[in-house]
């Protein structure tokens, strides 16, 4: 078995540095998931001090994808730009969107070398579906590349999805114009869906302090701040909500009984006019 310094040297011929924690891995972590490695355990342990409840909300997260984008689907939305989609794991978008729409196309963006490594054997027998190593701050380059226009048509309605993406963009990367670049680029009927960390608690501002530290990103913003980022779109309800209580498929408690876990990660739906 190779030790970890030979381990280190495979991956970095892939362009990949596992000796310094990953956005998509440290997902990868909460979520269960296998395809991470030691730094990334360590970033979400010193996570966990702060956030005891952060693998649950990394649970919320993934279960507002699956009732977001199944919503979408039954509004007839057959195309879904999945931007800062993370590593493959249960219940992916394509997964939803192709159980309500066989015919939905699918494409995930990450700037993560490893996630097209992991993506390629899980859609190698799906011609709608394909995953994109590319940057998200950069709209023209993704909306360019010739694998998003194979499955992308930009005149017809799309999804714009930044599910727990945007927190990792710095200010001064200007966000929301980044937003505003990919909802320009769709036509009216389109969709824009965002779930982001929100600085709703002490312990969740002490959260983002480790995440700057340690992972280098991660801001948590205000519900305002949040809900500023649809603005220009018809903002469904709930509006921007936490995680758990937008359109739940089951009882949750009412907001001010909600933990800080749940209160963690606010999330919204919006269409383009």
């Amino acid at each position: 078995m190779a030790d970890v310094s030979e381990q280190a040297d495979e991956w970095a011929s892939k362009g990949i540095d596992i000796t310094k924690p990953s956005i998509a891995r440290a997902y990868d972590v909460v979520l269960h998931g296998k395809d991470n490695f030691e730094a990334d355990r360590a970033f979400v342990a010193e996570i966990t001090k702060v956030v005891p409840e952060i693998y649950d909300v990394a649970r919320y997260n993934r279960e507002i994808l699956g009732r977001g984008v199944r919503f979408l689907a039954e509004q007839g939305v057959r195309q879904f730009l999945d931007l800062g989609s993370g590593l493959p794991t249960v219940e992916n978008t394509h997964q939803v969107a192709q159980r309500v729409a066989a015919d939905a196309n699918v494409v995930y963006v990450d700037n993560d070398p490893i996630v097209l490594a992991h993506g390629r054997a899980l859609l190698a027998e799906n011609d709608r579906t394909t995953v994109v190593t590319a940057d998200l701050r950069d709209p023209a380059a993704v909306l360019g590349d010739p694998e998003v226009a194979r499955l992308i048509d930009l005149g017809k309605p799309t999804a714009i999805m930044l599910v727990g993406i945007l927190h990792h963009l710095h200010d001064d990367e200007d966000p929301q114009g980044i937003v505003e670049a990919y909802m320009d680029a769709v036509p009216s009927g389109s969709y824009l869906f965002i779930t982001h960390f929100c600085a709703s608690s002490q312990a969740a501002r002490d959260a983002e302090k480790q995440y700057l530290a340690l992972l280098g990103t991660g801001r948590f913003r205000t519900p305002e701040e949040i809900t500023a980022y649809f603005d220009g779109h018809e903002l469904l309800e709930p509006g921007v909500v936490p995680l758990p209580l937008w359109r739940p498929d089951g009882p949750v408690p009412p907001e001010d009984e909600l933990s800080v876990g749940q209160r963690l990660m606010y999330g919204g739906i919006a269409r383009k006019p």
